[in-house]
């Protein structure tokens, strides 16, 4: 990781798209070097709001800001629900796919030493259509390490795996992800109860960021089978239904 992982704080931001208002005067602060889950209803902008985390989008009032006082262009690395690998690339050059993008030499034993970690060492000349949904995630996952920024931003990266794929992919994306500013979208309380150290409803009229208890120690990730984490889970339901 480049850097210090910063806090991240909203300031009165608000987007209008088509004349239309997705949210207003949004505030919140997404703890630094902390996995902070954002759960909300579909539509609600969530991934809106990534989106200008992210830069890929200018708000129409108020600003997204690091607590450093510097700006986050060049300090966020994106993993969506979509792999998005190159299907004509090969596994290694699919995670050094930034580097070619900005015109740098690429660091192969960077990427060789990620792919180990992440198990897939031996597919590393494999193309993507070989590979199954987990291991393409956890190419892209090596592929979002491989920039090593200090803030992630996660789409509902896991949403597409099976139940066993995906709480392997918890174990993993706790591990190596464990100190940067990381904010990860998701439909499913397990997945937030279990990974989250901090958490967030999005939702309401105006749209508002609303904290929610985080189950247990802040150690990630929990145990499936956690008596706080199924308490938390239940509780989590009740308020997602709610609203």
């Amino acid at each position: 990781m480049t850097g210090r992982a910063p806090a991240i704080t909203l300031r009165g931001l608000g987007l209008s798209m088509d004349g239309q208002w997705v949210f207003r005067n949004l505030e919140g602060l997404f703890p630094a070097g902390r996995l902070t889950v954002l759960l909300g209803g579909s539509g609600i902008g969530k991934t809106t709001l990534l989106r200008l985390m992210a830069g890929l989008l200018s708000p129409t009032t108020g600003e997204v800001a690091a607590d450093d006082g510097l700006p986050l262009t060049g300090r966020v690395g994106w993993m969506g629900q979509n792999d998005m690998l190159l299907p004509w690339a090969r596994v290694e050059d699919n995670v050094m796919l930034g580097s070619r993008l900005r015109g740098e030499a690429p660091d192969r034993a960077r990427a060789r030493g990620l792919l180990e970690q992440v198990g897939l060492a031996q597919s590393r000349a494999a193309l993507p259509a070989s590979l199954s949904g987990g291991m393409r995630q956890r190419v892209a996952l090596a592929r979002v390490l491989y920039e090593g920024r200090p803030v992630v931003l996660m789409d509902e990266p896991f949403s597409a795996l099976d139940s066993v794929t995906r709480l392997r992919m918890h174990e993993l994306a706790a591990r190596m992800l464990s100190g940067c500013t990381t904010i990860l979208i998701t439909h499913d309380p397990l997945e937030a109860c279990r990974m989250g150290q901090a958490l967030f409803m999005m939702g309401g009229d105006p749209v508002r960021l609303s904290a929610l208890p985080v189950p247990g120690d802040a150690a990630i990730p929990r145990a499936v089978d956690d008596p706080a984490l199924l308490a938390a889970q239940a509780d989590l339901w009740r308020r997602m239904m709610a609203a």
